[in-house]
C-alpha cells in the first residue's frame, strides 16, 4: 500500500471517520509496523457517531398504549417481567424510547411544580425510567447492528447509577463483542467504575482475552493510570507473544515500568 494512502487512513481515523472496514486495515498496518500508535491521534472517535443516532418518535396514539401498559403492570406486578416485555424483536426499542420520554415529561411536572405528596411519586417514576434504560440497554446490545450496540454502551452516561446486570453487560462486551469500537466504547463506558475492586479485577482479567493492539493498549494505559499492580502479569503475556506488534509492547514495557 502506497504511503499517501496510509497517511490518508490515518487522518480519516483521527478526523473520526473511520469505519469498521477502515479499523480492521489499520489494525492489520499496525501489526506489520507500517503505521505507529503514536501516529493515531486518539484511540476513539465515537462521540460524533452516537449524538448522530436519532430518537425515534413516538406514535399517535402512544399515549393511550402507555397509560394501558402502566395499569397492567400494577395489576400484575409479580408476574410481570420487564425482560419479556423489551424482548419483542421490532415493537421494544422504539416503545423504550418513547415511554422514558413520556416518563421524563412526568419528571418534569413533578419537578417543576412540587407538593408534599409529590416526593413518593418522583422517586417511583425516576427508578422506572432507570429500569426501562437498563432494559433498553441489554435489548440493544443483542442487536446485529453494532450502531445499535454503541446506542446500548452510550446509555449508560445517561444512568444516575447502574445495577451489576449493567456492569456485567459491558465486561461481556468488552471481552467478546467482535467490533473493535463497540468494545472500546465499553471500555470508556466502564471507567467511572473503576473504584469498585470488582471491576477493576475484571479489566485486568480482560486483558488477557484481547487480540486487539488498540483494545491492548486502551486497557494498559488505564492499568497505568489506576497504577493497578495486579495487571502487570497479564500485560507481560502481550510483550511474550511474537504476534504483539513491536510499539504496542514498547508502550506497554514503559506502562509496566511506571507500576513496578
Amino acid at each position: 500500500m502506497e504511503q499517501e494512502r496510509i497517511n490518508g487512513l490515518v487522518e480519516k481515523y483521527n478526523q473520526g471517520q473511520a469505519g469498521p472496514a477502515d479499523i480492521r486495515l489499520i489494525e492489520q498496518l499496525i501489526e506489520e509496523g507500517r503505521i505507529d500508535l503514536s501516529q493515531l491521534a486518539q484511540l476513539k472517535q465515537l462521540d460524533d457517531l452516537v449524538m448522530k443516532f436519532e430518537t425515534p418518535a413516538p406514535s399517535a396514539d402512544l399515549d393511550d398504549n402507555f397509560y394501558q401498559m402502566l395499569k397492567t403492570v400494577k395489576q400484575k406486578n409479580k408476574r410481570f417481567s420487564w425482560s419479556r416485555f423489551f424482548a419483542w424483536p421490532e415493537f421494544a426499542p422504539k416503545l423504550a424510547f418513547a415511554s422514558v420520554m413520556l416518563i421524563i415529561g412526568f419528571l418534569g411536572g413533578y419537578l417543576f411544580f412540587p407538593s408534599p405528596s409529590s416526593n413518593k411519586e418522583v422517586a417511583e417514576l425516576k427508578d422506572e425510567v432507570l429500569q426501562m434504560k437498563e432494559m433498553m440497554m441489554l435489548s440493544l446490545l443483542e442487536k446485529e447492528s453494532a450502531t445499535e450496540r454503541l446506542k446500548a454502551v452510550s446509555l449508560t452516561s445517561e444512568m444516575s447509577s447502574v445495577s451489576d446486570k449493567v456492569t456485567n453487560a459491558l465486561l461481556q462486551t468488552l471481552n467478546n463483542d467482535e467490533n473493535i469500537n463497540v468494545r472500546l466504547e465499553a471500555l470508556e463506558a466502564l471507567k467511572p467504575f473503576v473504584r469498585d475492586s470488582r471491576i477493576r479485577s475484571e479489566l485486568v482479567r480482560s486483558i488477557g482475552k484481547q487480540d486487539s493492539p488498540l483494545v491492548q493498549v486502551a486497557l494498559a494505559e488505564l492499568m497505568v493510570q489506576l497504577q493497578e499492580k495486579s495487571s502487570v502479569k497479564e500485560l507481560r503475556k502481550i510483550l511474550e507473544n511474537k504476534n504483539t506488534p513491536r510499539d504496542v509492547k514498547k508502550q506497554i514495557e514503559e506502562g509496566i515500568k511506571t507500576m513496578t
